[in-house]
């Protein structure tokens, strides 16, 4: 009969089973702890990601969620979707740092600290009163650069609310002076005084007539440089529009200005007969000012995935930012640089004309 003994480690054998078997604990331990860290520890950044969209053109509960009253109205066939940039944190909502990581690591999202966003709870107060404020007056600009887009100029009582630091005009204009005429010239609507001043080179003397206490004066002074090569005159104006029409939209979820293109591209397509899109559906984004400037936005890379999942094929990007287009663009999305309400017009016209082999991209 054999007889099997079970054999014993000699010393340096269980040394080293010892020093596995420790390293080997270490090792659960710690992964065990940044699992932990991972899916419990709450992280004080802030995550960005595409938002909700709303077609311009559409409804919210069989209401146009752009309405109009006082003028006629006309049917489209497409979609034109305004985007949206959700952000969300630790405070209001549960995530961790793990999530944190996921959202650096991915091309949906983006990451910052949360106080860069929100600030302190006084500032944070302040922010969402101003994108209250902004979301307001996007809407009117919108409303007045695409009446005046299809030719009927809005008439505005242009009021001074100050000068800026270095201004010609600072000392001679006061706040609440109305401007009533430039270089001779009345001007009726605030783009009248844009083109106005924008017709001089920077440096020239200007004169600029306005109504103090029921008085009419002219002051002459010198223009400005704004830094691009233009002329400005250092002066704040706060338009008193009349509007011909009345424009509501129903969105309370919303803040800020960035929608201001597309509320104005939806609004020139319902005052139109013609159908400019032939059912395409356009999403895009950019600030708009009374002049139909359009401007830049944040978040444009969470925006063009919010319009990929809302299935648009083309996306409206204001032309400043080009740069943080490229290299983002997701699949199946074409890109259509624009600088103003013009340019996003005749794009969405020719979107649904099938002419757009030469579009400019970024």
């Amino acid at each position: 009969m054999t007889t099997t003994e079970a054999s014993t480690p000699a010393p340096a054998e269980r040394a080293t089973s010892t020093r596995r078997s420790t390293v080997m604990s270490v090792t659960g331990l710690a992964t065990s702890a940044l699992i932990a860290l991972l899916t419990v520890v709450p992280s004080p950044y802030a995550v960005g990601s595409a938002g909700p969209t709303f077609d311009t053109l559409g409804e919210v509960d069989d209401v146009p969620l752009v309405e109009i009253s006082g003028a006629p109205t006309y049917m489209s066939s497409g979609e034109l979707r305004l985007t949206t940039v959700s952000v969300s944190r630790a405070g209001s909502q549960p995530f961790t740092l793990g999530r944190v990581l996921a959202g650096w690591a991915s091309p949906r999202q983006y990451v910052v600290p949360q106080e860069d966003v929100f600030g302190t709870a006084d500032e944070e107060e302040e922010a969402e009163q101003q994108a209250q404020d902004e979301w307001i007056s996007s809407q009117e600009s919108a409303t007045v650069s695409a009446l005046e887009a299809l030719g009927h100029p809005v008439p505005a009582t242009l009021t001074v609310e100050g000068t800026s630091p270095g201004s010609h005009a600072e000392g001679v204009l006061a706040q609440g002076d109305v401007i009533v005429a430039v270089d001779g010239q009345d001007v009726e609507t605030f783009s009248e005084l844009a083109d106005a001043v924008g017709a001089r080179e920077p440096g020239d003397d200007i004169a600029v007539t306005f109504t103090r206490d029921g008085e009419e004066l002219t002051e002459t002074f010198a223009t400005l440089d704004d830094g691009a090569g233009d002329a400005v005159i250092g002066v704040w104006i706060n338009p008193d529009f009349v509007l011909p029409i009345d424009v509501e939209v129903q969105i309370d979820s919303v803040g800020g200005p960035s929608a201001g293109l597309m509320f104005s591209l939806g609004i020139m397509d319902r005052l139109t007969e013609l159908d400019e899109l032939d059912g395409a559906r356009v999403a895009g984004t950019g600030t708009i000012d009374a002049t139909g400037d359009v401007g830049p936005i944040g978040g444009i890379r969470m925006k063009m995935y919010g319009a990929q999942d809302a299935g648009s094929a083309w996306f409206l990007a204001p032309v400043e930012n080009c740069a943080d287009v490229r290299g983002n663009i997701p699949d199946g999305l074409r890109v259509v640089a624009v600088d103003t309400l013009d340019d996003a017009y005749d794009a969405i016209t020719r979107i649904g004309q099938g002419d757009t082999a030469d579009l400019p991209g970024c």
